[in-house]
């Protein structure tokens, strides 16, 4: 058996680690976006460039959520777009799966595979990622992950919901 982690371990592992640069502390969630094995972006969740951080001024709280901060998901395609990065095609390795906002920017920047690592919130990506012809595959993330290629468990693909 291979000891090295799985394609898919190894760049959920990087997503893991982009998301401890987060500075929302009400969840740390990182992204990254691959073509061919290739890591073309990253993103974490924190506010507006330039802006002050939850970290430093507490939380913009609307409907129980924190609106301070730009997603991962969305900071990553933010990313790839002001480097002249084209995302088409790419993969999204994402710690928590996108939220519904997030998972239209994917949609519409033409990434066609989403990998996350624990379900959060949005039962509507389900259904929608199988209309769109989008891949969703959950990838297990430990709480206290050492990074191990034997920490995640094996990728395995969702169907139109959580339960398939």
């Amino acid at each position: 058996m291979d000891p090295r982690a799985s394609w898919d371990e190894y760049f959920m592992n990087i997503a893991r680690m982009v998301a401890s640069r987060a500075t929302c502390d009400r969840k740390h969630v990182g992204a990254v976006v691959v073509r061919d094995r290739t890591l073309l972006s990253t993103g974490y969740n924190g506010s507006i460039r330039g802006l002050a951080h939850c970290n430093e001024v507490g939380h913009m709280m609307e409907d129980n959520h924190c609106v301070r901060t730009v997603h991962a998901e969305a900071n990553a395609i933010i990313q790839a777009a002001k480097n002249g990065v084209g995302v088409d095609g790419a993969t999204i390795y994402t710690t928590a799966s996108p939220c519904w906002p997030c998972f239209k920017l994917i949609a519409n920047s033409g990434l066609r595979r989403i990998v996350f690592g624990e379900f959060y919130r949005d039962d509507r990506i389900f259904e929608h990622a199988r209309l769109l012809d989008i891949e969703l595959v959950e990838l297990a993330v430990p709480p206290r992950p050492d990074l191990s290629a034997t920490d995640t468990g094996p990728a395995r693909p969702v169907t139109a919901s959580r339960e398939g």
